[in-house]
């Protein structure tokens, strides 16, 4: 009975996170975190945790972008109006074709013609769009449609906005639009749906009461939006980037911005303004972007997050395979005038040129802005120029702007060859795509053999994968988003981050995100998946969000001792201090098995506390989150009493811990 009751009261202890006193054999002591809390070791930058994404997966159009209306402005196919269909019913016929014959302005060449031989106030044929993978629909939701449009003389006159179910027989919300004239005039209504089942098994269908040719352009439709911003950001989506409490946005992010080609990089200056102005350009994943996320979107979206933005600039070269480059020299320097005018606009007051193009857009306040990067991943240029062009874009910007910190996209994980020699950089870039078990063995050690000298470094993307690296195709066979392994992973490299904060500045994962539907994404692991309708976390989403919230700004001595001999420690570990909170955060990885009993000594403060609230993200390695499951692998947060200045805590198998202890 005596036996039954000690393993009785061991189980609950456990539970509690609790553990006795107990040694994992002879001679060998349970492992031990001790944290002197009155030596602060690296200050944390500010602007540490924050958040890259580019066009890939369907990110923007199709993603975070509030636009349902897929091809709005049919450019999307030369051939054919893809994503439109037809409609007719009995005793109504029409057709439908692209036409380049009846533009609606040098920018928008291509529209919609409809060609209506039968029509009637009963029978009203028109034109349906299928949204991307379906258009959203939800209960007692305003949406707003607007669209161009113009008619042939003794054409129909009225136009008939709404959204259907797909084969028509439900119609969910509709309003008209009447005094269709022969040039192109812009309508817009507001279709308000009532008391229904949420369903993305819906279209968006523009109909006709009488024969005749009507043309349509950059038709669209937004549901609301987050801060209710015109052409603005979807609300679900934003949320989930709010909850990660992000400090800055990189944009616009990877080969977005240099395209591939040149003549597709990412245009700045044609994403602003009305988007009857914004033609669009190819995107470098396999499909169009439609621009309507321009630069100040981007900017306005870091706004929105109290975040900064992270400039990026375009520094003369494309992707692969094409690889083109414009050298260093008088061919480069409007690109370089380019960035300037770029920076100008985000940065510059109503007397310059680009600042008072910002405030004629809507916003006469300029951004913050401390980071610029030039280029993207520039060590993918064969040619070896980019430490010229990196040298004229740096002169260049840091005559007009010396305050700003440069950032080289070549890194110290590339070869000494391919990095920047002819200048200093403030900051460079570097990009890490490792399995979860590199990230847990390199991260001990990978950036303490770094010169403390400089330059900072911007971790600029990363993500752990299980087992297929991203660009493996067979790695689209594998779910979108990663699982409980990568996490562990992930939070080990996060780890190893934090404890290096005297030379790391900012990091972020990716991709950010992923439409989930078949077709949707190039890459893969992504940290959160959508569909039309939903969206969830990764567990990768759940371990960053674990280290963006609990950080503070300082890193504290620490040291994790009696961990078993091998070459993967099964701990890892960060801690770090709010000093205006007195808040210390106690991070704690376990990627074994089993449970994990711990020690921690803490010393260096007058008092502390004897609660402490424990988060705990936890689970199989294989599991993730999905759209059907959106949250099976989420965050618990618990409290925990017996803590002082010596006490034992039980770190759960497979899991990521924080600690906080408030402490004097």
């Amino acid at each position: 009975m005596k036996r039954l009751n000690h393993f009785c009261a061991l189980a609950a202890l456990l539970s509690l996170g609790l553990a006795p006193l107990v040694t994992r054999g002879a001679g060998e002591d349970v492992p031990t975190l001790a944290i002197d809390a009155s030596q602060t070791v690296a200050h944390i930058s500010p602007l540490m945790y924050g958040m890259m994404t580019e066009e890939i997966n369907h990110s923007y159009d199709g993603g975070l972008y509030g636009e349902l209306v897929q091809n709005r402005v049919f450019k999307n196919d030369s051939t054919q109006p893809v994503h439109w269909s037809v409609v007719t019913a009995p005793g109504a016929s029409a057709t439908i074709a692209l036409d380049q014959a009846n533009p609606l302005n040098t920018n928008l060449l291509p529209c919609l013609r409809l060609d209506v031989t039968a029509a009637s106030d009963q029978a009203r044929p028109g034109v349906a769009n299928d949204g991307y993978w379906g258009i959203p629909v939800l209960a007692h939701t305003h949406y707003t449609a607007s669209f161009y449009a113009k008619a042939a003389p003794g054409a129909p006159e009225q136009v008939t906005v709404a959204i259907e179910s797909n084969e028509g027989a439900t119609v969910y919300a509709q309003a008209r639009v009447k005094a269709l004239t022969s040039e192109w005039q812009k309508y817009t209504v507001t279709l308000k749906t009532g008391g229904l089942m949420p369903t993305d098994k819906a279209r968006f269908v523009l109909r006709v009461n009488q024969p005749g040719t009507v043309w349509f352009n950059l038709v669209s439709l937004f549901p609301p939006t987050w801060h209710h911003r015109p052409n603005g950001n979807r609300i679900d989506l934003m949320q989930k980037l709010d909850d990660m409490q992000p400090t800055f946005l990189r944009c616009p992010g990877g080969n977005f911005l240099e395209g591939d080609a040149i003549v597709n990089r990412f245009p700045w200056k044609t994403t602003l303004g009305d988007l009857v102005t914004r033609p669009g350009h190819p995107g470098c994943w396999g499909y169009r972007a439609t621009d309507g996320l321009g630069l100040l979107e981007f900017l306005e979206w870091a706004e929105d997050l109290h975040a900064q933005p992270v400039l990026a600039v375009f520094a003369g070269y494309s992707l692969p395979p094409k690889s083109e480059m414009i050298p260093a020299g008088p061919a480069l320097q409007p690109y370089v005038q380019d960035a300037l005018d770029e920076i100008e606009y985000v940065t510059g007051d109503t007397t310059t040129t680009w600042g008072a193009r910002r405030a004629a857009d809507g916003h006469p306040q300029p951004f913050p802005l401390t980071y610029v990067e030039i280029g993207n991943e520039d060590w993918f240029d064969p040619s070896g120029s980019y430490d010229g062009r990196f040298t004229q874009f740096y002169d260049a910007i840091k005559a007009k702007y010396p305050r700003l910190q440069l950032i080289s996209t070549v890194g110290n994980e590339q070869p000494e060859a391919k990095r920047v020699h002819s200048r200093i950089p403030d900051v460079v870039d570097e990009h890490y795509y490792r399995s979860a078990r590199d990230f847990e063995q390199d991260g001990p050690t990978r950036f303490e053999k770094y010169d403390r000298k400089g330059p900072k470094i911007f971790v600029g993307e990363w993500a752990a994968y299980e087992k297929i690296v991203p660009w493996d195709r067979a790695s689209g066979k594998l779910p979108p988003t990663p699982a409980m392994r990568s996490a562990l992973g992930d939070a080990a490299w996060m780890a190893a981050m934090e404890r290096n904060a005297d030379i790391i500045v900012m990091n972020c994962y990716a991709p950010m995100l992923v439409n989930v539907n078949p077709g949707g994404r190039q890459w893969r692991p992504n940290l959160i998946g959508y569909d039309a309708l939903h969206s969830f976390g990764s567990p990768s989403y759940y371990a960053i969000q674990l280290f963006s919230r609990y950080h503070g700004d300082a890193v504290l001595k620490a040291a994790l001792t009696g961990l078993p001999a091998g070459e993967l420690a099964p701990l890892d570990y960060s801690v770090t201090r709010d000093t205006a909170k007195g808040l210390i955060y106690v991070k704690v990885v376990n990627i074994t098995a089993q449970p994990q009993i711990v020690y921690l000594t803490l010393n260096g403060v007058a008092s502390i506390a004897g609660k402490a609230t424990v988060v705990t993200l936890a689970g199989d390695p294989e599991e993730t989150n999905s759209i059907n499951d959106p949250v099976h692998l989420v965050p618990v947060t618990t409290k925990r009493a017996g803590v002082s200045s010596s006490f034992a805590h039980t770190f759960a198998p497979h899991s990521i811990t924080v600690l906080e202890l408030k402490a004097k």
